[in-house]
């Protein structure tokens, strides 16, 4: 996608670049062509009957100051914590944490500002070799004595990289639907909800369910796929989507988070797929060799072009009209990242087609 050279950084949050969260700009992309509008309009796009699908996950302090035995000081991200009682974590350069350390070793020894815990990496993560383009490890697995997170919870800040045009705090990483902490980047194509746009979607007649995942750190700069993530798709939710999907409403995701949890709880039988409670870790890697079995379309932000992210973003909605609607906001200026504009994907080419709008 040769065009995303143009693409401009969201360097702030919306309410300190002067808009309400809800009023960036909406890039709705259907087969009919591409409509530009602001994303308190959302539900002007959806029908009664259909239903969003939200991650309630909230997003934690994850970025902590901290001191390797070997670097000197870094910045320590803490992904995400395993079963085992070890994590999974990044380091990074100093003071924005703008590029990865990329030659750390098993052994390295890291102490977290305030010397209340350490971390010693163990082993890369997923597996040595990990990063595609063969420069290093930036993912480790790693030991902990003490308790890093309580460190990072009094000490530490939200995930944040050098694009960003200041530090932020944690208020500003939270989506109005974010109920269960555990995330260690924000579900950012929920941001820019308001209470105010949720209640008339409500009102409309759309469906609002939620599911959560915990999100590990961004894998947009290494162009790895995702790494396994916590996820739980409540009864309620498996519930509503099916009923949706049995009348002939649409199901549409907030975001790749949202997508990911839905699709992992897919079963088929005789009578199609259908959506089934389930929670725990899903692997699951979406893509056009792999496609969703039941959503219908997508809110998103804007992903780089060597994200893994933006294949699941081609699988729900066509390579061709994922690349029309990335042509057109990059032509007009959309912002990208956790901060930026958004895209409603609407192909008619899905399950759900037969609604003329």
């Amino acid at each position: 996608m040769s065009q995303l050279e143009a693409q401009e950084f969201a360097p702030a949050p919306a309410e300190r670049r002067g808009l309400a969260r809800d009023q960036v700009q909406l890039l709705v992309a259907t087969d009919r062509g591409i409509t530009h509008t602001r994303f308190h309009r959302l539900d002007e796009h959806l029908d009664p009957g259909d239903v969003v699908v939200v991650n309630n996950s909230a997003t934690v302090a994850a970025a902590v100051d901290a001191v390797s035995d070997r670097h000197g000081p870094v910045v320590l991200h803490l992904a995400t914590p395993l079963d085992d009682a070890t994590w999974v974590v990044e380091v990074r350069r100093p003071p924005d944490a703008a590029r990865a350390v990329l030659d750390a070793q098993a052994g390295d020894r890291i102490d977290l500002v305030g010397g209340a815990a350490t971390v010693q990496l163990l082993e890369p993560y997923p597996a040595p070799g990990s990063s595609p383009t063969g420069a290093g490890n930036r993912l480790w697995r790693a030991a902990a004595v003490g308790d890093p997170l309580a460190v990072a919870r009094r000490l530490g800040r939200p995930i944040a990289y050098g694009y960003l045009d200041a530090r932020y705090p944690l208020a500003d990483y939270q989506t109005v639907f974010g109920q269960r902490p555990g995330s260690a980047e924000m579900p950012s194509a929920g941001r820019p909800f308001s209470a105010d746009l949720v209640t008339r979607l409500v009102a409309k007649g759309v469906l609002v369910a939620p599911i959560t995942l915990h999100t590990g750190v961004s894998s947009q700069e290494a162009g790895e796929a995702p790494q396994a993530e916590r996820f739980e798709v409540p009864p309620a939710t498996a519930a509503a989507v099916n009923a949706v999907r049995a009348a002939g409403g649409r199901v549409i995701a907030v975001g790749t988070t949202a997508t990911r949890a839905l699709e992992s709880a897919v079963e088929v039988d005789r009578d199609g797929p259908h959506v089934v409670p389930a929670s725990g870790w899903t692997s699951r890697i979406i893509s056009p060799a792999d496609p969703p079995r039941v959503t219908d379309g997508l809110v998103t932000g804007w992903h780089d072009p060597n994200a893994s992210h933006l294949l699941l973003v081609e699988a729900v909605a066509g390579t061709q009209l994922t690349r029309r609607a990335y042509t057109a906001a990059a032509a007009s200026g959309y912002l990208w990242h956790e901060f930026g504009d958004s895209c409603l994907l609407l192909p008619t080419s899905g399950r759900s087609q037969g609604k003329s709008r």
